[in-house]
């Protein structure tokens, strides 16, 4: 028990963190140097950590480990990652970076998620593009040997067809691709880095999927440089970097590596403190705004992070709410046209969601929109609950081509609910056609916003908000 305390000691330490980052980040740009003509995109969020952002392309990729956990297969529509298709298609290839903690060689986003990835986009590519060659047309499943099993491969491989289908049926357009895709795998334990022809003598795109991280026993390995590596170091960070981000330690890396283990804690909270400062000075005297316009209603709503915003805002043209957690979200004097909400954390911030955020939210957007106002939704990180109450307007004021009803009642979700309420024949049919306008609404902040990344908690209220009876604002407020 002591030595197992003493090895999540270990494993913590930020000093081993930092230092054996660097040893993997080293290893990953040894392999962007075999492949200077492939742009290198980290998988999110772990691979960060070890892509330099002075080398790396400024796309990122979101392919999820438990989309490949064995039975919990997936090709997820909320995170189709379609936007570096044109980035493969200019480079003829990717490299994609990511790793994994004790006990594998790779993650299950690279060694599943990502070749179902690959496949599934070469099956709805055949299906939607007319003349493709389908016997030139590679659609096979590829799968690291030794990684996966055969038996593991045959299931996958069996759902492939369904999710194309879904694919090829959904919102999204594929862009036009010369060859098809195909994964290939480099670990630490590579001896020889494969090499490729040109694209169009090989007839494919390679996907390079680099796992960073050395597989390790225990997941630890004394290093004489005086630190312990810890394989996938850069995986949670939450739990050890003490509010240092990937764009900190790249920015800072060289201080960071020189301090001693007593001198890093200190150096990484002043880091820390600094950068909180420099953020809300930004946020009360920026001119900048960089809102990202939802192009199927065409930008009438659009969302941004908070650190987009500015003092521009008061001769801005745009409508703003701004949802934060934390009380000071802007100066007092604020412009007029900004709806400040505060959003709780946990579960006391689920309920405020449903029953406060959406409801204002709703009022305000309705009122600007009807004003021909433009409305921007921001929060903390751009990606959850800004989409949330994007989505929900969406659903709530728009058709199915992108126009704006001033009546919330004339809108595709509502009449299908109504209909849902009121007729006795086939509800759950009218409740599921509801339910598809929600998931096409997303696919078209996805399409414009491919950071988006809406917890499951968030679309559940959403879908909670939007299917259910509705309710006076008296009972709004009295919730």
């Amino acid at each position: 028990a002591l030595a197992f305390s003493e090895l999540r000691k270990e494993s913590q330490d930020i000093h081993n963190r930092i230092h054996s980052i660097a040893e993997d980040a080293a290893f990953v740009d040894q392999v962007r140097r075999s492949y200077p003509s492939l742009p290198l995109i980290p998988n999110m969020r772990c691979g960060a950590w070890y892509t330099d952002p002075e080398t790396a392309s400024e796309e990122r990729a979101y392919f999820k480990s438990t989309d490949g956990h064995t039975g919990n297969w997936s090709f997820n529509l909320r995170r189709p990652n379609l936007h570096v298709l044109p980035l493969i298609c200019t480079h003829a290839g990717l490299l994609l970076v990511d790793s994994t903690r004790a006990g594998k060689r790779m993650p299950d986003a690279l060694s599943k998620t990502v070749p179902i990835w690959c496949a599934v986009i070469n099956r709805a590519v055949l299906k939607t593009t007319p003349d493709v060659d389908a016997d030139a047309w590679n659609t096979r499943l590829y799968t690291p040997p030794g990684v996966v099993s055969a038996q593991e491969h045959d299931q996958i491989e069996q759902r492939l067809d369904g999710w194309a289908d879904d694919l090829a049926a959904s919102f999204y357009v594929l862009p036009r691709l010369k060859y098809p895709l195909r994964p290939i795998w480099i670990t630490p334990s590579t001896t020889v880095f494969p090499r490729f022809s040109a694209a169009h003598e090989q007839r494919f795109y390679p996907i390079i999927c680099i796992s960073a991280s050395k597989q390790v026993l225990d997941g630890v390995e004394r290093r004489v440089t005086g630190f312990a590596y810890i394989q996938g170091s850069g995986d949670d960070h939450e739990l050890w970097s003490m509010g240092l981000t990937p764009t900190q330690f790249w920015k800072y890396k060289t201080d960071l590596l020189r301090a001693n283990r007593s001198e890093l804690p200190v150096l990484v909270q002043s880091l820390v403190s600094s950068t909180d400062r420099k953020t809300l000075g930004t946020l009360a005297s920026s001119a900048s705004f960089h809102p990202i316009p939802i192009h199927h209603v065409r930008g009438q709503l659009s969302v941004c992070i908070h650190h987009d915003l500015g003092s521009s805002l008061d001769s801005s043209e745009y409508a703003v709410i701004y949802l934060s957690s934390s009380e000071h979200a802007l100066k007092d004097d604020r412009p007029t046209r900004v709806l400040c909400i505060q959003t709780p954390q946990g579960k006391r911030g689920q309920h405020h969601f449903l029953h406060t955020v959406l409801p204002q939210a709703m009022s305000f957007i309705a009122l600007n929109l009807g004003k021909a106002r433009p409305v921007c939704v921001a929060c903390e990180t751009g990606t959850d609950l800004s989409i949330g109450v994007t989505l929900a307007a969406l659903a709530k004021f728009f058709d199915e081509e992108g126009g704006f009803h001033t009546e919330q009642e004339e809108s595709v979700l509502s009449a299908s609910y109504r209909y849902t309420l009121s007729s006795k024949k086939k509800p759950l049919m009218m409740h599921s056609t509801a339910k598809d306008n929600i998931k096409a609404r997303l696919h078209w902040i996805i399409t414009s916003c491919p950071q988006a990344n809406p917890s499951r908690t968030t679309l559940k209220r959403v879908n909670e908000f939007l299917l259910s009876p509705s309710k006076t604002p008296s009972q709004n407020q009295q919730t």
